[in-house]
């Protein structure tokens, strides 16, 4: 399977609309032929977020199969949530291909949601945290107020835009009473992990926000805080998200996408082969790796 490129970061206008420039990515040009030789199906868009690499791990599958079935596929990337929602509203993205919709992006799904449709869950375990390294000897958020000198008065957080920047910000810290004692510093996911990075290699007491599945939470080490007022919200299901229309315009894609299933272990082998074994630039590559390690991980799986 040949390499993608992705497009740039895509600038968003202040009137909040997307304007996304489609080029068409890796060995297919719009129009061109699958592997097959037969012609494309037609051009599907996936928007994601790099950073988030739940996201990130299932675009780069659906690219591999979706291509396997005669679809040509193009890859947009965004740096915040609410523009992608907007860009499948306005049908400028295809596909969302992990989206939060049931509760960390429920603002977005009430101001969007007539405008896209739900093809179905794939990942039942989806939890947003807050958590610290092992060696941190506190395991509640309540615990967080009175030992506010040990992490500076700091959280960090990732993107602002992002549902757990909501999350934490809205919920988690007024219900515990943190708005004098924290501020919730956010940037990015990229930034938020140097910070960790850096605390863990001197074992010093950082406090993070975080969401499962994440590779990050096994990589560092980190421990979830236990939550007992429910700030952070309940589980939820990851879903694929398409512009209205998406299963009448692009049937075989649609019934493609209602058959994938991942559990836990699953779903941690594919991130983790994407974003670590090996990385940037060879996501085609660890899609292909997963795909012959869990060959039967779930029905609609094709294979060349």
């Amino acid at each position: 399977m040949n390499k993608r490129h992705l497009t740039g970061i895509l600038a968003i206008g202040a009137t909040a609309s997307l304007a996304l420039a489609g080029c068409a990515s890796g060995n297919q040009a719009e129009g061109g032929s699958n592997e097959g030789g037969d012609e494309s199906l037609g051009t599907i868009t996936l928007g994601f977020l790099p950073s988030w690499t739940d996201g990130l791990s299932t675009a780069y599958l659906l690219e591999d199969q979706l291509e396997k079935i005669g679809y040509t596929v193009e890859m947009q990337e965004l740096t915040e949530a609410g523009p992608l929602y907007a860009g499948l509203a306005q049908g400028d993205v295809d596909i969302y291909p992990s989206a939060w919709p049931e509760l960390t992006h429920k603002s977005y799904m009430d101001e969007y949601g007539d405008q896209i449709e739900d093809l179905g869950s794939y990942y039942d375990g989806a939890k947003l945290t807050i958590a610290v390294p092992e060696y941190v000897d506190i395991d509640s958020i309540e615990d967080l107020k009175a030992n506010a000198d040990r992490f500076g008065g700091k959280i960090y957080g990732i993107e602002p835009g992002a549902g757990l920047t909501a999350q934490t910000q809205d919920s988690m810290i007024p219900e515990y009473d943190l708005g004098d004692s924290y501020e919730l510093v956010t940037s990015s996911t990229a930034a938020m992990l140097t910070e960790l990075d850096s605390a863990i290699a001197a074992e010093r007491d950082i406090v993070v926000t975080s969401w499962r599945p994440f590779w990050a939470n096994d990589r560092y080490g980190l421990k979830d805080l236990e939550d007992p007022k429910g700030a952070m919200g309940e589980a939820e299901a990851l879903h694929f998200l398409g512009t209205d229309g998406f299963a009448e315009e692009y049937p075989e894609a649609a019934e493609y996408i209602a058959g994938i299933a991942l559990d836990d272990e699953q779903y941690a082998s594919l991130e983790d082969m994407v974003v670590n074994e090996y990385g940037e630039g060879k996501e085609a590559e660890a899609v292909d790796a997963w795909l012959e390690a869990n060959p039967d991980a779930y029905d609609t799986i094709v294979t060349d």
